[in-house]
């Protein structure tokens, strides 16, 4: 027969799950209708995942979205971090680390 390998105890890369990132595609779509974001970057870590959202291709990230399990019972898997790369928010759930960007979207949707 065949040998049998152990399945590893910490997966090989972090990845958002299908609702994680249809709720972040959709900020990201919001956010390109707005004319503020132009592009976008995906990277799976062994450590982290994180979504990267541009004003311009050549440009840092405007905001970057990062996913930590190791520190979901400490301050929360979940940050957002800003171009200069402080933290802005974190949590435990995605949609409050959300509220601080999606804030800034519905207020320029007022003023229109």
């Amino acid at each position: 027969m065949g040998t049998v390998s152990p399945f590893p105890d910490k997966p090989l890369q972090v990845g958002f799950d299908r609702i994680e990132l249809m709720r972040i595609l959709d900020l990201y779509g919001r956010m390109v209708a707005a004319g503020l974001w132009r592009d976008y970057a995906i990277d799976l870590g062994r450590d982290a995942a994180c979504f990267a959202a541009f004003r311009r291709t050549a440009e840092r990230p405007e905001y970057r979205i990062e996913k930590r399990p190791a520190l979901r019972n400490r301050q929360g898997m979940w940050a957002l971090i800003g171009e200069g790369g402080a933290i802005l928010k974190r949590g435990q759930e995605l949609g409050p680390v959300l509220a601080p960007v999606e804030r800034r979207l519905m207020k320029l949707v007022v003023l229109r």
